[in-house]
């Protein structure tokens, strides 16, 4: 039997492991509770200098009813919130319609918190009915199945998300991901093995590993190799020292899949335990914030995202929105999954909004999405067609469109990109070896 049969029944954990609450996306937010969301200031920015380069002038600004949408993500609970994602999008919404809109329509964006509380969740996605919304657009919450069939019963789309974890996120036709969770997991994989990695271990927090596992074995066997260990840690440790010692123990590598908050706490460890075991992990939670303190046991460490690094070119717009709307980008962490992900998702929600003649409505949406065979978001991730689902691919996983990562590193505690080349990993996650 083939490592991708024996395996092939993990996706039914999946929606236990989103019960769980664990902070293993990637996407940057707090590990910490936020009592009132941050206000977005100063919407309107100052016109340029005329010495300095300008970007090109606004459109007569958009006219007309509103096209609504939503943002579902967690601002306020006791655990992981995600500031970054209710920002992303408000500031996209702003640079929409600074730029004429959706066919002169001015874009209204609805953030619903859901306070991490699926019956919050379920609440949100009545919210969206009621409130007649064309799509739930670049969110992230781990209570996606109390909304994703919910909307999908008045044609309102899931679209965009950069991290989908639920069954209905991964399968449901009314689901359209930009972002590909747990490829990253496998990239690490795949750039461990060619920077010639010996001996690797596996390290992913409690609850991950039923998502995570599976495709990094897959992978790792398509290599004709295996985990020298696959360990499994709290998600919530006061001190690592004891897990780093012995994931270090006789390897020269590590993969590990951890949030941002107790990623610090690791690289603590990590530093204190003076090692030079290399580490890869996921973009936006092995970063500057969780490299503080463990800059020089980090330097090097390997990144693996979906996104290219916020300083590419594919986000000139996102800096310039983030800059014009005068963001604390040292509050929260905006080169992550959540934080490049909502602005993907904005960008690429206008631009298909935008092809439809006559009224934008969920179903019209819905409709346009399911045909586009070509949504260029100009190198944010690679092209994507929404036409071909990956029915040959990982059981339970059909609607993951784009299955490519991208490699940054830290230096000196900050996260530099590598190049901005794509590799595809959706054969390695099932166990094909590539070519």
């Amino acid at each position: 039997m083939s490592s991708l049969t024996k395996k092939s029944g993990w996706l039914r954990r999946v929606t236990a492991v989103a019960i769980l609450g664990i902070g293993f996306t990637a996407c940057g937010g707090s590990d910490d509770a936020s009592d009132s969301a941050e206000e977005t200031a100063n919407e309107e920015a100052a016109a340029p200098a005329e010495e300095e380069a300008a970007p090109a002038e606004e459109e007569a600004a958009p006219t007309g009813d509103p096209i609504k949408v939503m943002t579902v993500t967690t601002l306020n609970a006791n655990g992981p919130t995600y500031e970054n994602i209710k920002i992303a999008a408000e500031i996209a919404a702003d640079h929409i319609n600074s730029n004429g809109g959706i066919n002169g329509r001015p874009l209204e964006v609805i953030v619903c918190d859901e306070q991490f509380d699926p019956a919050i969740a379920a609440t949100c996605a009545r919210d969206a009915v009621e409130e007649g919304v064309v799509s739930v657009v670049g969110s992230f919450t781990y209570f996606a199945e109390a909304i994703v069939p919910v909307i999908a019963e008045s044609d309102i789309t899931w679209f965009g998300a950069c991290c989908p974890i639920s069954p209905s996120e991964l399968t449901s036709p009314y689901s359209f991901n930009i972002g590909n969770q747990p490829m990253y997991a496998v990239g690490m994989v795949r750039k461990a093995v060619e920077d010639g990695c010996e001996s690797i271990n596996a390290v992913i927090v409690e609850g991950a590993d039923a998502i995570f596992q599976p495709p990094m074995e897959n992978a790792i066997e398509a290599y004709g190799r295996e985990f020298n260990d696959v360990m499994i840690i709290p998600n919530a440790a006061p001190d690592y020292s004891a897990e780093v010692a012995q994931a270090t123990t006789g390897v020269d590598c590590m993969l590990i899949v951890l949030s941002e908050g107790p990623f610090l706490t690791w690289n603590t460890a990590m530093q204190q335990s003076g090692t030079d075991v290399q580490q890869y992990g996921p973009q936006g939670n092995l970063n500057n914030i969780s490299a503080v303190g463990a800059e020089e046991i980090t330097d090097g460490n390997i990144i693996s995202g979906m996104y290219p690094d916020i300083s590419t070119a594919p986000w000139d717009d996102y800096r310039a929105a983030l800059e014009k709307n005068n963001i604390d980008q040292e509050a929260n962490d905006f080169n992550s999954l959540g934080g490049l992900g909502t602005w993907a998702a904005y960008i690429g929600f206008a631009q298909i909004a935008s092809t439809i003649e006559g009224e934008v409505t969920a179903a019209s949406f819905f409709e346009a999405a399911s045909n586009t065979t070509n949504l260029d978001l100009g190198g944010m991730v690679p092209n994507i067609d929404f036409t071909q689902e990956w029915t040959d691919g990982l059981p339970g996983y059909s609607r993951l469109f784009n299955r490519n990562v991208v490699y940054s590193q830290l230096s000196n505690g900050e996260v530099v990109p590598i190049d901005n080349e794509f590799f595809d990993v959706g054969d390695l996650a099932m166990g094909i070896a590539p070519e």
